[in-house]
C-alpha cells in the first residue's frame, strides 16, 4: 500500500507541475508536491470511508477493521425449526 500511495503522490506531483508550466503560471516542485500530498491524503481517506460504509451496508465485518474493530456487527436471528 505504501508503494501505491508513493506512486500516486509522485505522479500527481508531476502532473500538477506540468499543468502549472502549460498554464503559464509556473509553480515550484515543492509547492506541487505539497498540493499532491493533500490530494492523495483526501483521496485515501475517502477510499477508506467508502470501504467502511460498503462493509457496514453489506453487514460483513471489515477485512481490516483496525484497532477499534468493525463499525457494527450484524446480528442474525435464527428462525425456530417447525
Amino acid at each position: 500500500m505504501a508503494v501505491s500511495v508513493l506512486l500516486w503522490w509522485a505522479g500527481l506531483t508531476l502532473v500538477l507541475w506540468l499543468l502549472s508550466r502549460v498554464s503559464g503560471q509556473p509553480a515550484g516542485l515543492a509547492g506541487c508536491a505539497a498540493s499532491a500530498v493533500l490530494l492523495v491524503a483526501v483521496g485515501e481517506a475517502g477510499d477508506w470511508v467508502r470501504r467502511r460504509w460498503r462493509t457496514h451496508r453489506l453487514g460483513r465485518p471489515a477485512a481490516n477493521p483496525g484497532p477499534a474493530g468493525p463499525l457494527r456487527t450484524r446480528r442474525v436471528r435464527k428462525r425456530p425449526q417447525p
